[in-house]
């Protein structure tokens, strides 16, 4: 296989080839079925603890959501069109038509359902003008979810194979093959309830929840737990669930679902590590797990938009120096400083920390509201700002500025981590073997940690 051949052909000559990888990949993702079905927070060892108990609470009530029938209909469909393998039949224009036609479908749909709000929402309209707009938009609706469902299967396959690609040229793989291969399905998501004792910020349960719950069922089960358990809750949407295969959100920006796509990757594939197993075991393991998949999931999901898709690559952010230049000193000096969300969510993280260190729950608890407000006043309409939400939120630990993660040292050991790597592949496979705040310790302090 010639070089130039390589580099024309590049989903063709990094893809599985070989036909008894093909079959051991079947059979792998059957029995990854087995050890998956469950999202990645259930990997621990189970113990009788909060957790087991709100998870009953919520199951009592029928509002659970069923990963196992989820994942049963999801590997069907992947086997299904994986035993066709049809990226292997395009060449790489072909493959990029059929995505961008998925992309531009889902734009459609988008657009459509967004003017069917609009409709039912408008009070200028008289119940006959409404019924008369809304059904030629419904049928074209349902024209357009037919051949989504035709067509998105196809797009998952390719996108498969260019996200198999990328973690082939970064040493993610064995013989070719991503470990567990990349599996993902579009879906309607389970939205997620999070418990966080009220004296201290720390996820103690999480259960997802049926995709189709309404917002009232929502609010009244948040308050049931709360009261009934006495602690912290928020139910929270979900972009993506490491279940296998993965679950992934539906959305237009093919970006950010490609990063998406490869950030519930990571999480299979640090199942199979000591990363994985050790989720629960501590707070800091969460961070380290999350924060970890942040910044590797993005950066492979960049390299392969670049590979595949350059032309949707945003453009990088502007240099400190472009950022900090004004054409007009005088002006600039005059204008308050806009709000700055990551910044003031930090503050807020912080201050609340301080609060609940000192025993001051109550106070804790009317301070987030009062911030919750002044969120509200600049446009971030957060619906709860409370000890759950920087539970959940706190863990994704990538952005310098902090964020709901506030002055956390665990999410700036994994960010040293990032920057010592010097790529994305090392970065994967030196993280995956923590297994816990003092081995990320033990790991930053080693010489091999500052090379590559």
């Amino acid at each position: 296989m010639n070089e130039t051949w390589q580099k024309e052909h590049p989903t063709e000559a990094a893809a599985p080839a070989l036909d008894w990888f093909y079959w051991f990949e079947q059979a792998l993702t059957g029995l990854l079925l087995l050890g998956l079905l469950l999202p990645i927070y259930g990997a621990a060892p189970r113990k009788p603890l909060l957790r087991d108990e709100v998870r009953l609470f919520v199951e009592a009530r029928g509002l659970t959501y069923d990963h196992v029938a989820w994942a049963l209909q999801a590997l069907r469909l992947r086997l299904g069109y994986g035993s066709l393998n049809p990226e292997d039949f395009w060449d790489l224009t072909q493959q990029r038509a059929v995505v961008l036609a998925y992309r531009d479908l889902i734009r459609d749909i988008e657009s459509r359902q967004s003017q069917l709000e609009t409709l039912y929402g408008d009070p200028t309209l008289s119940p006959e003008q409404r019924r008369a707009a809304i059904r030629p938009l419904e049928d074209e609706l349902a024209r357009l979810y037919v051949r989504r469902d035709r067509l998105a299967p196809l797009a998952e396959e390719v996108i498969q194979a260019q996200v198999s690609v990328v973690l082939a040229e970064e040493g993610l793989t064995l013989g070719g093959q991503p470990l567990p291969p990349v599996q993902y399905h579009v879906s309607p998501l389970p939205w997620g309830l999070v418990v966080s004792p009220r004296d201290t910020i720390r996820m103690e349960a999480f259960v997802t929840l049926q995709a189709d719950l309404p917002l009232a069922e929502r609010v009244a089960l948040e308050d049931a737990v709360a009261q009934a358990f006495g602690m912290s809750t928020l139910v929270v949407p979900v972009g993506g669930v490491g279940v296998y295969p993965t679950m992934v959100m539906e959305t237009s920006d093919l970006v950010w679902q490609i990063e998406a796509v490869s950030h519930e990757w990571l999480h299979n594939y640090f199942d199979w590590h000591p990363l994985g197993w050790n989720y629960l075991s501590q707070p800091e393991m969460r961070t380290i797990n999350e924060t970890a998949a942040s910044l590797a999931g993005k950066a492979i999901g960049r390299l392969v938009v670049a590979r595949f898709y350059p032309e949707l690559l945003p453009p990088p952010p502007p240099s400190a120096t472009a950022q900090d230049a004004s054409p007009d000193p005088d002006q600039a000096a005059t204008e308050p400083p806009a709000f700055d969300f990551q910044r003031e969510m930090r503050r807020t993280r912080e201050h609340v920390d301080a609060l609940l260190a000192q025993g001051r729950i109550e106070e804790a608890e009317a301070y987030m509201e009062a911030r919750r407000q002044v969120f509200w006043e600049h446009g971030y309409h957060i619906r709860k700002l409370n000890q759950a939400y920087f539970a959940f939120y706190g863990a994704y630990a990538d952005s310098p500025e902090g964020g709901a993660a506030g002055e956390d040292p665990v999410g700036a050991a994994v960010r040293e981590l990032w920057a010592r790597s010097p790529d994305v592949g090392t970065f994967v496979r030196r993280i995956a073997r923590v297994g816990s705040w003092d081995d990320l310790q033990r790991l930053l302090a080693q010489p091999e940690a500052s090379s590559p």
